[in-house]
């Protein structure tokens, strides 16, 4: 017997930009000519979930998540610059620093009302994930878009 679809409302805050919390190289880096073909110009949702921890119990994960994604950044400055198409349409990446979107969402659903549901294929994926205008491109846009 087939279970009812499961029901539940998300709320996303505006998306924002979380920059590197150090002043980081600027510079261009040119990609590979395997990462910059044609038929790889897209983005590639990823879900990954995880249970909540005790010893974050009076911690907001959020506040944590988004501070070490700025100390983060400082190491992997890369990920905070935006993807631009050179001679020939060449890609690379603009070292500057501008950030990647992050997103804060919470659903009024629990992880175990998903059962068995949170391996492939996902049922609510398209509930869950916020789709920011843009997104869909990668040419001056966030190399990352987190949401949490």
């Amino acid at each position: 017997m087939a279970s009812s679809p499961l029901i539940f409302t998300v709320r996303r805050s505006q998306p924002e930009l979380v920059r590197p919390a150090a002043p980081t190289p600027r510079e261009v880096k040119l990609l590979s000519d395997i990462d910059d073909q044609e038929g790889l110009r897209f983005n590639i949702p990823l879900t990954f979930v995880f249970r909540h921890e005790s010893s974050m119990t009076k911690k907001d994960p959020i506040k944590v998540l988004r501070h070490a994604l700025s100390q983060t950044l400082v190491y992997y400055y890369p990920l905070a610059g935006r993807i631009t198409e050179g001679a020939g349409g060449k890609l690379m990446v603009d070292c500057n620093g501008e950030g990647v979107m992050f997103v804060e969402a919470e659903a009024d659903v629990t992880l175990d009302q998903f059962g068995d549901s949170l391996h492939p294929p996902f049922p609510c994926f398209q509930e869950l994930l916020n789709d920011v205008e843009g997104s869909e491109q990668i040419i001056d846009r966030p190399i990352r878009l987190i949401q949490v």
